[in-house]
């Protein structure tokens, strides 16, 4: 198995935390953001990682090459990072995630190394982590169709229908992510450049099984807003 990270984003809503640092790199409980994707990886055997850089892609690159030589880095720029969103970004490594079962995260959550082992231990061959709760407008939300089977996903669905929040970690199988490739063609030829990667998954969800991995019982926090930042730190 291997890794496959989004971290090109600009993150203006951290705006000025994220004025000379990529997101990621900020420090939530003594530690980069990144810090947390990547200790959890090497825990797990999992050295083999693509990551699709963007803004301030130098400090990124140096920073985990340095701490983390026991990591294979394979780095993909979007230098479209401005005005694209993870959909495309994805979409740049496309022929790299369908070569083989990866483990697909963003570079923005903060999470013990236990809830990627859940994930990635996970029965289903394709799995969503999903924290279960009670959501806003702003997640990336899931509808629970029985059986762990997800049945919809994006951020439109309504609030009171949907299971909780997917936190953007998720184990894909090989035959999972050369669907979600060729999903991600017509997104993009499409138009949908500044699609969340998620809109590109939803059209399976009738093709092919896609379950969930209840997580809400491990912290983990998404972050968006410079809130979510303070929180991150209390929490962490």
């Amino acid at each position: 198995m291997k890794a496959f990270i989004l971290a090109a984003g600009v993150s203006r809503r951290l705006y000025p935390h994220t004025y000379n640092t990529p997101k990621c790199l900020l420090d939530v409980g003594g530690k980069p953001i990144i810090h947390y994707q990547l200790e959890a990886l090497e825990s797990l055997g999992i050295i083999d990682i693509t990551m699709i850089v963007g803004y301030h892609r130098e400090m990124l690159i140096d920073h985990v090459t340095s701490h983390f030589p026991n990591l294979n880095f394979n780095f993909i720029v979007n230098h479209h990072y401005f005005e694209t969103n993870t959909a495309y970004s994805v979409h740049l490594g496309r022929e790299i995630l369908s070569s083989d079962e990866h483990v697909l995260m963003n570079a923005d959550v903060v999470y013990p190394k236990a809830l990627l082992r859940k994930t990635v231990n996970s029965p289903y061959l394709t799995a969503l982590a999903v924290d279960a709760k009670v959501c806003g407008r702003e997640e990336v939300k899931v509808i629970d169709g029985g059986e762990n089977k997800i049945v919809a996903i994006g951020k439109e669905l309504i609030e009171s229908q949907c299971l909780g929040e997917f936190i953007g970690v998720a184990k894909l199988s090989k035959e999972f992510t050369g669907l979600f490739s060729k999903s991600l063609d017509q997104l993009i030829l499409s138009g949908g450049v500044n699609d969340y990667f998620e809109a590109g998954i939803q059209p399976l969800l009738d093709k092919t099984d896609v379950h969930f991995e209840d997580v809400s019982k491990y912290p983990c926090l998404e972050i968006d807003f410079i809130e979510d930042l303070e929180s991150a730190r209390k929490l962490f």
